[in-house]
């Protein structure tokens, strides 16, 4: 039976019995591992996507590529002057180039370099041909001579040591120097042929590196950012070459690198630089022009830092571009503010009132030219405006009638003083005394042309701040006509169109301040009427086009593509008052800013230089007004005043009363009085103490003599 028992095993792992030959029980077999693969597959390209993306790897990829290409570029460049310097292809490059740019007078000067170069070589060549022959001649002639000279020496010297082994000393101690010259040449040569090759590759890269031949990707970061970067000829050349100009294109291309023979020398121009370029035949200066902001994003400038203006050459553009963010940064104070001792000259002068884009000083002359400035809100209209005023102020001769109908102290430092009418206020009552104010410039000048030939008069200037309130103003007076609107009917529109019509002729002028404007609140005749148009930045090229004429615009105004809020006091000019270059039709200023506490500095500096203005806020009725009284308020605090400045100031006081007065009015008022004009040195004048003591003398008024 023993036979038949069957052993069992136990597993001491897991404690089971088998039988022998039964495959041992092992562990439960394991899921499936499909998704295993799909996982690290996913890892993989995760910690790949890492290492490419991390910024090391890029700075190390950047750093390989750049000194690779400094290598490339270096070797390419080193090839190029070699090609250059051994063959006629810079002569033909130069002769392409200036037959692309029209410049035939030069291609055939370098035609003729070209013929002289040929000859030259031809020349060469055939030396070399009897080379060999005459080198070897040279060589034979040379080895005789030299080993003459050494017997000849070593005969010298065995006969001065007594010793004829010195007669072919010389000989061997030549030939020791080439034996010793040979070793070290022998020793050298294995570290030289070792060294040589990576100085020729570092010549290489400082080639390539001094002309910047990586590209842009693989430069560091601080270099990377090109914005701003310094304007060279390439960066010109190529700026244009993309511009998207076919002939244009075409003719770079077929000038090679000798594209940059287009321009002129880069020249420093106030905050950036300037160059001519010669356009070549077949591309006008319009198409250029019109690609203005192409131009400037090839520049790596913003459009507003780059202005392309024509100068008398013909076929040529001159490019000014600004140093990156330089138009950015304020420019410096107004000289009626650093300058105390500035004084004006309304005829002859021009007003200091900011920098071109330059960085030049830009003056603006007010001589008999209507002016009207428009722009949106809160971009420095009345600042820019009121800075004219200040320096015409410095002139004492210049008479002031103002309405601000903001009325928010913009124009306070004028009372008192400078302006012999000050309005300030939004309302419609306010709009009205506006309106008769204009109206009394009105009767000035119809005054003043109605005046004998030769007479001189004195500049008037009547100033309307934000003019849209008085264009849009709904109220109506007692014979039913509107004061806003642009109808034959409206009074003030009826006002500015007739004093834009003749008001000039005899130095009555108007000055408008508008926001916003639109064909309801600056009519086209208005603002047509203006000799010199201002505008600061505007939503739309339509209100480009109101503010400064279809002209300007279509020469390249573009007020609309001022930054708001970044470019307040910039403004687009088009007048000829001021200095604008050839070829275009205006020009772009950025005013200095007068803030109104230094504005009132200004200001008392202008009223030492007057005496007797008196500020009235509105033309009183015609109807309630004492002529004596009129006369004395005029004549403030002077002893005798000229009768005529007693009437033009009666005018300004009370234009329906007195805009038509002449001199026999104005003695007809005062004969019997005891205060009859006289003469006082040749000229005849009124005598404030007289007017004061026919005041005093009335019974009612003796609070006069008391005011006295």
């Amino acid at each position: 039976m023993t036979d038949n028992v069957v052993p069992l095993f136990k597993d001491p792992s897991t404690g089971t019995y088998t039988m022998p030959g039964d495959t041992p029980p092992g562990p439960a077999p394991a899921a499936p591992a499909k998704a295993r693969p799909v996982r690290v597959w996913k890892r993989t390209a995760r910690c790949l996507r890492t290492a490419v993306t991390d910024e090391r790897t890029r700075t190390a990829v950047r750093l390989v590529a750049r000194h690779g290409m400094y290598v490339i570029g270096g070797t390419r460049i080193t090839a190029k002057r070699t090609w250059d310097g051994r063959t006629a292809s810079r002569y033909e490059r130069m002769i392409r180039a200036a037959e692309a740019a029209g410049n035939f007078d030069e291609a055939k000067e370098w035609e003729d370099r070209l013929t002289r170069y040929r000859a030259a070589r031809h020349h060469r060549r055939m030396d070399l041909i009897k080379a060999p022959k005459e080198v070897a001649m040279s060589a034979l002639y040379g080895a005789g001579f030299t080993i003459g000279g050494l017997l000849a020496l070593g005969i010298v010297l065995a006969i001065a040591n007594k010793d004829i082994t010195w007669v072919i000393g010389p000989i061997g101690t030549v030939i020791e120097a080439i034996r010793w010259a040979v070793m070290v040449a022998t020793v050298v040569w294995g570290p030289a042929v070792m060294v040589g090759p990576w100085l020729a590759l570092l010549a290489l890269w400082g080639v390539g590196r001094r002309q910047e031949t990586a590209p842009q990707w693989a430069l560091p970061a601080q270099q990377r950012d090109d914005a701003g970067a310094p304007i060279t000829p390439s960066i010109v050349v190529t700026a244009l070459r993309d511009l998207g100009i076919a002939p244009l294109r075409k003719a770079i291309k077929d000038m090679g690198d000798a594209g940059a023979a287009m321009l002129g020398p880069i020249r420093i121009a106030g905050c950036g630089v300037e160059v001519d370029v010669t356009l070549p035949s077949g591309v006008s200066t319009a198409e250029v022009q019109g690609r203005r902001r192409k131009l400037a994003e090839n520049l790596a400038r913003h459009e507003h830092e780059v202005f392309i203006t024509l100068p008398a050459a013909a076929r040529t553009v001159r490019l000014w571009i600004a140093d990156s963010g330089a138009l950015d940064e304020p420019i410096g104070p107004s000289p009626l503010v650093t300058d105390e001792t500035m004084t004006a000259n309304y005829k002859t002068g021009k007003a200091p009132w900011g920098q071109d884009l330059r960085g030049d000083g830009a003056t603006l002359s007010i001589y008999q030219r209507m002016l009207l400035i428009t722009g949106l809100s809160n971009q420095g209209k009345t600042a820019a405006l009121r800075a004219l005023a200040l320096w015409a102020a410095l002139d004492r001769t210049v008479e002031f009638r103002i309405a601000d109908l903001k009325g928010v102290g913009d124009w306070d430092m004028f009372d008192g003083g400078l302006a012999t009418t000050l309005i300030q206020g939004p309302t419609d009552e306010h709009v009205i005394r506006a309106t008769e104010m204009v109206e009394g410039l009105v009767a000035e000048m119809e005054r003043r042309i109605q005046a004998p030939a030769g007479t001189v008069f004195t500049p008037l200037i009547g100033i309307v701040d934000e003019a849209q309130v008085a264009f849009m103003c709904p109220a109506i007076d007692s014979e039913k006509k509107p004061y806003g609107g642009s109808k034959a009917t409206s009074r003030y529109f009826m006002a500015v169109r007739k004093i834009h019509n003749q008001g000039r002729a005899v130095d009555v002028l108007l000055w408008e301040g508008t926001q916003d404007p639109t064909d309801q609140n600056l009519p086209k005749l208005v603002r047509e009427g203006a000799h010199t148009r201002i505008s600061l930045v505007l939503g739309t090229e339509s209100q480009a086009r109101m503010a400064l004429g279809d002209k300007a615009v279509d020469g390249g105004a573009a007020p609309h593509l001022l930054r708001q809020g970044l470019d307040k006091g910039t403004v687009v000019v088009a007048s000829d008052g001021i200095t604008i270059p050839a070829g275009q039709a205006s020009i772009t200023v950025r005013t200095h800013y007068i803030d109104t506490d230094t504005a009132a500095l200004v200001a008392d500096r202008a009223k030492a230089l007057r005496s007797g203005v008196v500020t009235t806020d509105a033309t009183p009725d015609a109807d309630e007004h004492d002529p004596l009284t009129d006369i004395l308020t005029v004549l403030g605090t002077e002893t005798r005043v000229l009768t005529q400045e007693v009437l033009k100031r009666l005018a300004a006081l009370n234009a329906k009363a007195y805009g038509s007065w002449s001199f026999i009015d104005l003695k007809a008022v005062l004969e019997g009085t005891g205060a009859e004009p006289y003469k006082s040195d040749g000229r005849m004048v009124i005598s404030r103490d007289r007017i004061a003591r026919v005041l005093a003398s009335r019974p009612d008024e003796g609070s006069v003599s008391a005011a006295e």
